[in-house]
């Protein structure tokens, strides 16, 4: 049984939250997605903001969003169903009703679940670059995805990426200013200058560079028009740099 009230910790860092006495938990699972939109007032039992965090990992920077903003609701994805099943036990542990996860990628998540202009936010944190030139056509910041997001946030919906490989911000720097109003980062996040992730935090460790932006969704670009700029724009072949897989091993 854990311990209620004691803080957990990553690499030294506190993650968001403390664990609370059993009758306080939450259920955090979402285990089936529609056949189609998800309603969001119907999951949360209200009408709120909704921030979706694409490939959100252990859910680190989602737990701490939904306890820091509990007026928002939050949907985090994730391909890999043992990181879904530690950030569900970590936000149940937290109480927290404003907050699901799903094992899904974000791709399907926002092409087949995600209604035009429904979410607020959307989030992607250090995205797999693949190194494996096999594998390319796995990267999810492609055009047509980057149209996809734009189609789901609504009108000022927010767009925050993050990476620490060279390559891909090279990439991103490149096709995310066709959709958004884009603005580089400078410095850490300040409600979390250790890492608002499990993988910045070991970048931030090893003093590697990571790169941040948020961008606002571009109010006079159609769907239509999105689409089109997104078939005419170069796919993410970039090279990724073998020598920066020992990060991912340790993340």
């Amino acid at each position: 049984m854990a311990e209620p009230n004691r803080v957990e910790r990553e690499f030294g860092v506190p993650f968001p939250g403390r664990i609370l006495d059993p009758d306080r938990w939450a259920q955090t699972a979402l285990k089936a997605m529609p056949a189609g939109h998800l309603d969001w007032a119907a999951l949360f039992g209200r009408a709120a903001p909704v921030v979706l965090d694409v490939g959100c990992g252990n859910g680190r920077y989602l737990i701490g969003s939904a306890l820091a903003r509990p007026d928002h609701d939050h949907l985090g994805v994730d391909v890999l169903p043992v990181v879904v099943r530690y950030a569900r036990k970590r936000g149940n542990q937290r109480g927290l009703a404003n907050l699901k996860f799903a094992v899904l990628g974000g791709r399907e998540l926002l092409a087949d679940h995600v209604a035009p202009h429904s979410v607020a936010e959307v989030h992607c944190y250090h995205p797999q670059p693949y190194y494996d030139p096999a594998k390319v056509h796995l990267r999810l910041i492609t055009p047509s995805f980057l149209a996809t997001v734009h189609r789901a946030l609504a009108p000022g919906g927010r767009f925050v990426i993050q990476t620490d490989n060279p390559g891909y911000w090279k990439y991103i720097r490149a096709v995310v200013p066709v959709f958004f109003e884009f603005q580089e980062l400078d410095g850490r996040w300040p409600d979390a200058p250790r890492g608002r992730t499990r993988r910045e935090i070991i970048a931030t460790q090893k003093t590697l560079p990571v790169f941040r932006a948020e961008a606002v969704r571009k109010p006079d670009l159609s769907e239509t028009e999105a689409v089109a700029l997104a078939e005419s724009l170069p796919a993410p072949t970039f090279d990724a740099d073998r020598r920066l897989r020992d990060l991912d091993r340790l993340a």
